[in-house]
């Protein structure tokens, strides 16, 4: 079977001829959210001291855990950690492609965020979803609200960060009514 698919591979035209036939990456719309499913991010995000730094600084985020590393020694860390925000945010950024690149309306709210173990410089976070819950919007025809437990975890599978995320969806294009179905 594999060789089959060697010669499909060596049969087609290099280049490929052109064609009107496009892909574009998106996100999930609301009516394709699975409540039994794990949602696995790719790729991981290795953390750096320089992510750190500047994240923390652009942010006016003058905590000494994350910016002193004489001071960082001291604590019962003994180092610098990454900065919890950061760590949050990597951790939503890293669903999007997957679930909400370009059908998501807005983020309403995040509630349950935890950080329970630090990340540090050096640390590769892996993240994944479950959708927690999801109901048509009463007030926004075409819309819907789907909950995300979102949770990151270290290259040592230590939990890192969890969320839980409420957003604003869109809903398929082809379910929603036409012009002329309105009346």
């Amino acid at each position: 079977m594999a060789g089959s698919r060697c010669r499909l591979a060596a049969d087609r035209r290099y280049p490929p001829p052109v064609t009107d036939r496009r892909i574009v990456q998106r996100g999930l719309y609301f009516e394709e959210f699975d409540l039994d499913a794990l949602y696995v991010h790719s790729p991981g995000r290795t953390v750096t001291e320089t992510d750190n730094v500047l994240f923390t600084t652009l942010t006016m985020n003058t905590q000494s855990l994350h910016l002193d590393a004489q001071w960082a020694e001291s604590t019962e860390f003994g180092e610098r950690l990454v900065n919890s925000m950061f760590t949050l945010s990597t951790l939503v950024g890293t669903s999007v492609s997957q679930l909400t690149q370009g059908t998501i309306v807005a983020n309403l709210g995040f509630r349950e965020v935890r950080f329970p173990y630090p990340m540090r410089h050096g640390d590769t976070m892996s993240s994944s979803t479950r959708v927690l819950s999801k109901r048509l919007s009463a007030s926004r025809p075409g819309q819907g609200i789907v909950e995300f437990e979102h949770t990151a975890r270290n290259q040592h599978d230590q939990v890192v960060a969890t969320a839980v995320r409420s957003t604003l969806m869109l809903c398929r294009p082809d379910t929603l009514p036409s012009l002329g179905d309105r009346g």
